[in-house]
């Protein structure tokens, strides 16, 4: 957390309508840190009645710097600051965005190489990332539901760094190797970090 006083939100249900956001923010710069849960779209709206952000955060004039896929959970950074945003998000920023997951088998020294020096998908070679076998994490919160595990087959846990954003880039990636994405928690971006903030829980932090 930092050392800053701020407060933790814990999980509320609001209906406000947020209002497209500018790339210069009419007031003061607002940056929302927000602990995406499992199941939970990154937008504020949904004709099919899904959960969305705006059934946990009150706040109108902000959206999400990329995207973070409904059945990823983790760090989403809000804000209403388009330069920020740009900065976050932008291919030719690079910047880094660390990646707990979990995957179905073993990685090997060779798929973990494969992944660090960029790989070739449908869309083309990956940059090189950040790739690691680390333990599981020791401020992982259940998830609800829990992953659908074969009792079988072990899992693993990988550290990814990526410094470019295409979509369910770090779940293709892992299946291109051969382990498929079982779960994915989004840590950081940039500067910003989860901290402490549990599942559906926000806070608002300063932002120069």
């Amino acid at each position: 957390m930092n050392p800053l006083s701020f407060k933790n939100h814990n999980v509320k249900r609001f209906s406000k309508r947020p209002s497209k956001a500018q790339s210069a923010p009419k007031g003061p710069v607002k940056v929302i840190l927000f602990n995406k849960p499992f199941d939970v779209l990154p937008q504020f709206t949904d004709e099919a009645g899904r959960a969305t952000l705006k059934d946990y955060i009150p706040l109108t004039d902000i959206y999400a710097a990329g995207r973070l896929d409904r059945d990823s959970e983790g760090l989403l950074v809000l804000t209403n600051d388009g330069k920020l945003q740009a900065a976050l998000t932008q291919p030719g920023k690079r910047t880094g965005k660390i990646y707990y997951v979990q995957v179905e088998g073993e990685p090997d020294d060779a798929a973990v190489k494969s992944l660090r020096e960029g790989i070739t998908l449908k869309d083309g070679p990956t940059l090189p990332a950040g790739a690691a076998i680390v333990p599981e994490p020791e401020w992982l919160w259940a998830r609800n539901p829990p992953i659908r595990e074969r009792k079988s087959i072990p899992t693993a846990w990988l550290k990814i760094t990526l410094y470019e954003g295409r979509n369910r880039q770090v779940r293709r990636m892992t299946a291109h190797v051969g382990f498929p994405t079982l779960r994915l928690i989004r840590y950081s971006m940039g500067e910003f970090t989860l901290g402490d903030l549990q599942p559906g829980q926000w806070k608002e932090i300063p932002h120069v």
